[in-house]
This record gives C-alpha cells, structure tokens and sequence, in this order.
C-alpha cells in the first residue's frame, strides 16, 4: 500500500480515537510508603507523591527517564533514601526525571512539597562528638539518621543523573528552620553518582552536604530561598561544574548566601575542630547574586558570594562570584584556615560586588587580619572587577532568560571574557579534577542545553516550553530525528491559547502515547516521545488545538527503527 494511502487511511483511524485519553496518576505507590523491596517508577505513569516516602536498608528505587514525580502540598510530599537504600534515578538529556509541584502552571511556588533526601553511612562530624545525627528538618527525636558505625566511606546510594527537583523546601513542622533543601545529603559516600542536577525555587538551601564525601558535577541552584550550595558535619566531596543564579525578590528570613560553610551546624559561632573537619574542594563555579549593579538598594538579608566559619576549610578554584552584596566573608577560626593555607581561594574572579570581603568574630591574634587584602594576594592570582559586565557573560542578570530557540546561553562567556582563560589545575587539592582552560561553569559549550528548565513557573510539566515568543500560526514540526531509536522530540507553535491534544498511533489507528491533553498557553514547546516499548515500524502523531476560534488540526509520520 503506498504510504499516501496509508496517511489517509490512518487519519480516518485517528477520528474513531477522539475520546479524552491522559496519562494515568499513581497516588499510592509514593503514599507514605516504606519501600521494602525493589521498585520502578515508568515514564508512562505520574507519581503523585504523598507524605514521608522512605526507601529503607536493602531496597532500591529506579525511576526509569523521563518520569515526573509531582509533590502533594497537603501532605508534604518527601522522599528518602536511607542508609543502605539505594535510588538510581538515571535521567538522559533528552528525558530528565523531574520532581516538582503538583500545581497548575503560574501557581507554582518555593515550598510546595517537601525535596529529595538521600542518607549514607560515610563519616561526618557533630558539635556533640556522635558520629552519626538526624538529617534537618523534621525535628528533634524525629528525622532519619546518617553516618555512624560501621562506617563506610565509600558507601553508595546509587545515581542521581539527569534529575530537576522544583518547588521543594516545604517546613515540615511548622518551626523556623525545619524547611527541607532541594536536595539534601547526609553521610553520602563517594561511590554515588550525582551530575546533571537542577534545583529551582526551593523554599530553604538548594543543595546541602551534611558530612559524606561524595563527589558531584553539573548542578544547577536557580533562584532558591536561603543558600545555594550549603555544606556542614564533616563534608569532604569534591564539586565541578556549578552555576546559581539568585532573584531580587527571594530570599530567606536569614541572611541567603550562595556558599555558606560549617565544620558543624548547631555550634557556637567560634566553631569546633571535631573531625572529619568540611573540607570540601569546588572548582568552576559560577555563582550570580542579586546586585546587577552595586549601586542597587537591595532588601538586608541579602549576603555573601560565600560565608565561611566555624572552622570549615573549605577551598574555591577556578570560579566566578559577582553581583553580592559582599564576595566573601571569613568567620572565626575559618580567619586562622585561611591564613594556615587549609582554606584556599584561587584563580577565581570576583566582579561587581557592593564589597569584595570582610571578616567577622574574628579569633584572637589575628585582629589584622583582612580577607579583602588576603584574596588579593598576588600568588593566588584572584581577578577582582568592580563592575560584574567586566566578567562579560552574555546577560547573567536576566530576568527571564529564554534565549527564544530553546538554549538558555545567558551564563556563558563571550569572546574576549576573563573566564576563557586563566584556570589552573596544579593545586594537588585538584588531582582527579578535569583540567580545563576556563574559570567559571562555562567555556563554550553549554551543558545545560536540552535539560534544565529555566521557566519552571510557567512550563507545562512534561513538555518544554522553548520560546514564549507569538508565532504566526499554528504548527507541528517533523520530528527529529526521524527514522529514530528509541527517543524523538516533536515541536509545536501556539499563536493562541487553547486545548491541546498530541497523540501517537499506530498503524492499526489505536493510541499508543498521549504526550499532550491539557490547556497550553502561546508559545513554542518540545515533547518528547519514547518509544522504547514499541516495534520497529511507520507510526502517525495528530495534534488538535481547540479554543473559542475554533480547531486545528494536523497529522505527521515517523519511522521507529531499531
């Protein structure tokens, strides 16, 4: 049969087929469940996570790509990997797992659901001595336990890759302080894998390390509440590859920070010693506060490019840090690290801070001390700009940064930039890192392209809106690539809003996916189709918007060969 007739044929199909069909919601298998046993999550299904989700010594979750996990507000959505559980939530670029609100597109906001937990038995520190606490949050006699004995450095809790956590940081008690963080670690030995990571407006911290030594790559912190990378209890890791961007108008009831730095929490400001101390080692950090000029007036509780004290030997290399209030604040005994030589900032550039540094209770004899005169110290070969455009990143201060083609390129340097060049990887703090040329997340290539979500706010869940730009007309592109295995995206242009239905079918006219069934605002949008439960073979995919003007309609073929 030729394929004309076979188009014909299957559109006449299609209208026997125009029932209402949508993806199916799971609410019982996240429902305060202790998860024993070895459990999927499928990309054909959405979670609706309820209440306190443990998975417990012994089990594992797998959550297959391009799953989206929604978390309930009423109950407090959470989910928590313990010591001895495992989670491999193994996202592609293409199909990024994504947890985040169950509510309406433009409803959505930092705290609707509780975050992502993950808990290992790799060592950290207390201010008491113990070598094991309960993870934050959830009050005292009540939160899970992380470190103690037998401890294992090299523990695994399996793989994070691919994965956005949205709208997370729900309080869970109804206490100050008790919001959980977007992803927080506890005790987290080196053997899991965590790259490809994006937080987006949680209620408290995006990511936070209590203890561990597990090692991280490719995160993103956009526009959290409280501090962008927060690290405490002993943690060792080593981070590459990070870029925070914060909003003017969100920030905490204290003081929002994009690196703040504890050897432990719950300890005077003088700190303690208590080992493993944090020692934590980033490298290629881009990290954007909220003084797009320093001539802004900006609300008190916004801080530091990074606050380091209570004794943290934390160390910074090869990174970006402008738009702060202040750069870099030293504190206590992390004044005596510094001068030590344990907490190093190096070949970073610091730009269009309202103050590059100052200190605070500060340890007796070093009262002359400065960490402004101390980050310009000729060897460490710091750049310091008193303009953030100095840096030249190609527009780090957008408000809504939508390139209008998909690629969100607002962090990355433009010719001619200071973060091209002078990255140096010599330090042995940096043996195992990857050598590269630039200081900051960015050379030229983009590893955010395809995967983060910049307007999580506005998006339709499942579908990336591209560009909010009006198009002409209405349109449903070829899909690409085509012939494909196993996965395709197919765009689509909305001039008006309306109802929007994308189906998949087969040869036989029956739906085998229906990646779009709701109301969709203008715009430009990518969907994207799975087949890897399907045959090689010819399929047709239809699109129907419907609104107060009337219909359209249009149908495409694709050819799946594996």
């Amino acid at each position: 049969m030729k394929l004309t007739k076979l188009l014909i044929l299957a559109c006449m199909m299609i209208g026997m087929y125009a029932a209402s069909y949508s993806q199916p919601i799971d609410s019982v298998t996240l429902s305060s469940s202790d998860i024993t046993t070895n459990t999927t999550l499928n990309a054909s299904t959405r979670y609706m996570m309820k209440g306190n989700n443990k998975v417990k010594n012994g089990a594992t979750l797998i959550i297959q790509p391009g799953t989206i996990i929604l978390g309930d507000f009423e109950s407090k959505g959470t989910l928590i990997v313990e010591r001895g559980g495992k989670i491999y939530a193994n996202g592609t670029a293409n199909q990024p797992i994504v947890f985040t609100s169950e509510k309406p597109q433009n409803q959505r906001n930092p705290g609707d659901w509780g975050g992502v937990i993950i808990l290992g038995r790799s060592g950290i520190n207390t201010a008491s001595g113990a070598d094991s606490a309960e993870i934050e949050g959830f009050g005292a006699g009540l939160g899970p336990i992380y470190g103690g004995q037998p401890r294992i450095d090299d523990d695994s809790s399996g793989v994070l890759r691919y994965v956005r956590i949205e709208f997370s940081g729900i309080n869970l008690t109804g206490v100050s302080g008790n919001e959980i963080n977007g992803l927080t670690m506890g005790g987290v030995g080196s053997r899991t894998v965590i790259e490809y990571i994006m937080v987006s407006y949680n209620g408290d911290d995006s990511f936070e390390w209590f203890g561990g030594n597990v090692s991280c790559k490719y995160l993103i912190s956009y526009k959290p509440v409280d501090d962008d990378w927060d690290t405490d209890n002993g943690f060792r890791g080593r981070i590459q590859f990070g870029l925070s961007v914060r909003d003017s108008g969100i920030y905490d009831v204290s003081t929002s920070n994009g690196f703040e730095s504890d050897n432990n929490t719950n300890s005077p400001s003088s700190g303690t010693y208590n080992s493993p101390r944090t020692k934590p080692i980033f490298s290629n950090m881009t990290v954007v506060g909220p003084f797009s000029s320093t001539g802004l007036t900006l609300n008190s509780l916004w801080g530091r490019g990074g606050h380091l004290r209570r004794a943290s030997q934390i160390s910074i290399y090869n990174s970006v840090i402008m738009g702060w209030r202040v750069g870099l604040r030293l504190d206590g005994p992390s004044i005596r690290s510094a001068s030590g030589d344990t907490l190093q900032i190096r070949n970073t550039i610091f730009a269009g801070n309202v103050k590059l540094g100052d200190t605070a209770s500060v340890p007796a004899g070093f009262e002359t001390f400065s960490t402004q005169g101390w980050l310009q110290t000729g060897s460490y070969n710091n750049s310091i700009f008193p303009a953030a455009s100095s840096v030249q990143l190609t527009d780090p201060f957008a408000v809504y940064p939508d390139a209008g083609d998909g690629t969100v390129n607002k962090w990355m340097p433009l010719g001619g930039s200071p973060a091209l060049s002078g990255a140096d990887f010599t330090n042995p703090n940096l043996s195992g890192f990857e050598n590269v040329t630039f200081r900051g997340a960015f050379g030229t290539t983009n590893w955010t392209s395809g995967w983060a979500v910049f307007n999580p706010r506005g998006y339709v869940i499942g579908i990336q809106q591209i560009s909010s730009n009006v198009p002409n007309n209405f349109f449903l592109s070829q899909n690409y690539p085509n012939p494909f295995n196993p996965v395709t995206n197919i765009k689509f242009e909305l001039p008006q809003n309306g109802f929007v239905t994308l189906k998949v079918f087969n040869m036989l006219g029956e739906v085998v996916a229906t990646l779009v069934n709701q109301d969709m605002s203008i715009g430009i949008y990518k969907a994207d189709f799975d087949a890897a439960n399907l045959s090689t073979g010819v399929y047709f995919y239809k699109m129907t918007v419907t609104n107060s003007n009337g219909s359209f309609t249009d149908v495409k073929k694709m050819m799946l060969v594996k």
